[in-house]
């Protein structure tokens, strides 16, 4: 049998593994060893690459954010900021369910986690939109797809991969994030609106300045905790991993002496949550290394490059690259479709004249939108689980903010200065 067929052979029986419900981690390390003793690659080099891979100052800052977002929930901070979304946004026509996704925007500008986003804040809004007159499968939806802006708003955990992997600039990966997550905010606030009003769901508030001025002021701690890592960060005065220490330190001192939501007892569980998510994302991160290099040797980049660039010119490829990017995420988590096709597509987009932080953009914007796209759905699951409503009954819900993303998607990914505009000023 030749070492192509093995190949096929290997790559079929973990795609089995992986309908079946068998760990990522697992699943991507048997391609790796298999493919590894086909082509006869010295194993002793995986343990080497597994210890490297990891061995980068800057991924230090990925269980610090985790942890940033866990310590915000539990020190009441995201009530206050969804709170506040709230009067702001209550005497529209679906202000509750906008409010929703404003808060998903504003917890996502600490956190940097999609799935995180979804959970912190559909928890504490379905419930209340549910309340309000909202179908609870809309609001459980709602939620989901607001937590898609988890990973673009920055700080954002999946930035950080893919300026690891890319060898780019993290900091300004964070700086081209900024306006496409507001967009993806605002799209699906539209949506929301529109859906909102057909059904005649929520009940209207009136608008009091007020009022929303004394909700603000309670969301403060919210509020300093952005602008220390937006500042920090983007006017040079600290890294975002050093960003990422200081919000710890900044939201665990909030939470012990100000808002005092946060005990001594209930630290070590907050911390040992936190640790459980990172080391889910660690050994990916590692084993991705190993597989690029698997790949690389089996010449995957060129048979691509050469497939992709015979399309045409840079619409075409980019086209392409978007197709694959967006049903890659329909069955894989981000994190696995960017350590598989990243290093792939990105150097055939540059090639066809995109710029590599623009790419990344449009690159991540596809594979959040995946959160919500079945049949994986990450995001879905996530509201599933914490509403107690069978993911099945979201999809139907979903498709209005998936319209809207899409079409959101397509405008970063057609005009660059959307991505470009900060990064270059």
């Amino acid at each position: 049998m030749t070492e192509g067929a093995l190949i096929g052979l290997v790559t079929l029986g973990v795609t089995l593994f992986f309908l079946l419900g068998v760990p990522v981690f697992l699943v991507l390390g048997f391609w790796v060893v298999g493919v590894s003793i086909i082509i006869d690659f010295t194993l002793a080099n995986i343990g080497v690459t597994l210890f490297q891979g990891l061995s980068f100052f800057g991924l230090l800052a990925l269980p610090l954010f985790i942890l940033t977002g866990d310590l915000i929930n539990a020190a009441g901070i995201a009530k206050r900021l969804s709170d506040f979304a709230y009067s702001v946004l209550g005497w529209l026509r679906g202000g509750m369910g906008m409010a929703t996704l404003g808060a998903c925007g504003l917890f996502a500008a600490i956190s940097g986690s999609n799935a995180g986003t979804t959970a912190t804040i559909g928890s504490i809004m379905q419930p209340e939109m549910k309340k309000n007159g909202y179908d609870e499968r809309f609001s459980a939806a709602t939620a989901a797809s607001g937590g898609t802006v988890g990973i673009i708003i920055p700080p954002s955990i999946i930035f950080i991969v893919y300026g690891f992997m890319m060898n780019l600039s993290i900091s300004d990966l964070f700086i081209a994030g900024m306006i496409p997550g507001a967009m993806m905010v605002l799209s699906m606030m539209i949506a929301c609106h529109l859906v909102a009003r057909r059904h005649g769901w929520g009940k209207l508030t009136s608008f009091s300045a007020k009022k929303s001025a004394g909700f603000a002021g309670r969301a403060y701690l919210g509020f300093a905790t952005i602008g220390v890592v937006l500042y920090g960060i983007y006017s040079g005065k600290f890294s975002p991993t050093e960003a990422a220490a200081i919000t710890v330190g900044f939201t665990l001192i909030a939470g012990l002496l100000i808002t005092q939501e946060i005990s001594i007892v209930r630290l070590p569980f907050i911390m040992l949550r936190s640790g459980q998510i990172a080391g889910m994302l660690a050994p990916l991160i590692a084993i991705s290394v190993v597989m690029q290099q698997l790949l690389s040797v089996l010449g995957v980049g060129a048979m691509l490059n050469n497939l992709l660039t015979g399309l045409g010119g840079y619409y075409m490829v980019l086209l392409a690259c978007m197709l694959i990017i967006l049903m890659a995420g329909m069955i894989l988590e981000s994190l696995p479709v960017t350590i598989i096709l990243a290093p792939i597509l990105a150097p055939i987009a540059q090639s066809v004249g995109v710029d590599p932080i623009h790419f990344a953009v449009i690159f991540l914007v596809g594979a959040a939108i995946g959160f919500v796209t079945p049949p994986f759905g990450l995001n879905l699951y996530v509201a599933s689980s914490v509403t107690g409503i069978p993911y099945i009954k979201l999809v139907r819900f979903v498709l209005p903010y998936f319209f809207a993303l899409i079409l959101c998607w397509i405008a970063i990914s057609l005009w660059a200065p959307l991505s470009m505009f900060l990064v270059n000023l």
